[in-house]
């Protein structure tokens, strides 16, 4: 099999099945996908599809049953649970539809928590964390909690702490879904400039045809089948 170096994310006939009975049924049915490193890439499909499923196996979330997965080359069906997580925690960021916040935190907490899990220095954390929130426009709210922030600053939030360890991945789940059409346009736009800033590569769940439209490549799922 020849491998790319040119991919963030290359997937050959990766399935994962559930037994129901004396069958079996499948999530993800023998989907193969190629992301470029730094692209935009959407994935499309209705409830049931299996898109999350699709996503949370990307983001080293959830396993596989068969077919072969490379996250930036490194074979991921070879490592164990634990080498996964690290793995995971050092080059895969997530944004959520619903921000994820850790209520009782600051802003400021809320961002550099992923740096306090790699074990970076206080010093470390405090410049990395202060540069990011003047790149996302909250230096001011850092010490605001996510109660006293609109959706737009959640989400603000969630895009810094995604991107705050400079990750090769970011799976984005519906990232656009609870904003109004102005505060969403502000909001890819954003991600757009700081993952070409930080060269990151981006796998966007999204019914936002705003979304899709900035999107490199664009791929439906249905029935666990890509397209």
């Amino acid at each position: 099999m020849s491998l790319s170096s040119d991919y963030t994310i290359e997937m050959h006939g990766i399935s994962k099945c559930f037994p129901f009975g004396e069958e079996s049924i499948c999530a993800i049915d023998h989907v193969s996908l190629q992301v470029h490193k730094g692209s935009f890439a959407a994935i499309c499909g209705p409830s049931g599809s299996g898109k999350s499923t699709l996503l949370n196996i990307c983001g080293l979330i959830d396993t596989f049953n068969e077919g072969r997965y490379l996250l930036n080359k490194t074979d991921i069906g070879i490592l164990n649970e634990s080498d996964r997580t690290k793995l995971r925690r050092k080059e895969i960021g997530f944004i959520f539809q619903s921000y994820n916040l850790i209520p009782v935190m600051n802003v400021f907490d809320n961002i550099s928590y992923p740096l306090h899990l790699l074990g970076e220095s206080k010093s470390q954390i405090k410049s990395k964390t202060f540069e990011i929130l003047e790149q996302v426009g909250l230096a001011k709210l850092a010490a605001r909690i996510p109660d006293q922030l609109s959706g737009g600053q959640r989400q603000r939030v969630a895009i810094a702490r995604a991107l705050i360890k400079h990750p090769k991945l970011i799976i984005a789940d519906e990232p656009t879904a609870n904003l109004d059409t102005k505060t969403a346009e502000i909001i890819i736009a954003l991600i757009k400039e700081l993952g070409q800033q930080f060269s990151t590569t981006f796998l966007i769940a999204t019914h936002d045809k705003r979304m899709a439209l900035h999107c490199n490549y664009i791929y439906n799922i249905t029935d666990g089948v890509l397209a």
